[in-house]
């Protein structure tokens, strides 16, 4: 719930920065000069991009859990009894030992949504957030091109 409200906090705090990026970009289109215009212009790029990276993360955020939801209602969800760091993050040595498990499960079943999302929190787990994403994204694809398991 942390990582939510974060998260959110986050997006409005982006949200306002793009709307102050939008009044400029429309006070420098409205000077006479050349340059002025230009540089207002390439100003109104920014709050589109902006806007769409944010929308595009919050769609990838809602579907992954709304995966994890249903694998955890299905009983699905590997059980999380790896040592912590005081931080409280899984001890990274501790969940690569654990990692061979979830990458064979993906191996056997290269087509399972469930294997791959249990293979993005392995990931995660071991510290590795990008092969965490692109496995959780993997996880999203197969649940939205499988008509019997859609979530």
């Amino acid at each position: 719930m942390k990582a939510r409200t974060a998260a959110l906090i986050m997006a409005a705090l982006l949200v306002i920065y793009l709307v102050f990026v939008v009044n400029y970009a429309l006070v420098l289109i409205s000077v006479d000069e050349p340059v002025a215009k230009a540089m207002g212009i390439a100003l109104i790029v920014l709050p589109i991009v902006g806007g769409w990276t944010l929308v595009a993360e919050i769609v990838f955020v809602l579907r992954g859990e709304r995966l994890l939801k249903r694998l955890r209602e299905e009983g699905g969800l590997p059980v999380d009894d790896l040592p912590r760091l005081p931080s409280g993050r899984p001890d990274p040595t501790a969940a690569d030992a654990q990692f061979p498990v979830y990458q064979a499960e993906v191996e056997a079943d290269p087509e399972s949504w469930r294997a791959w999302v249990r293979l993005g929190l392995a990931y995660d787990a071991s510290g590795d957030r990008k092969r965490a994403r692109w496995a959780t994204r993997e996880a999203i694809k197969l649940s939205r091109t499988s008509t019997s398991t859609l979530p």
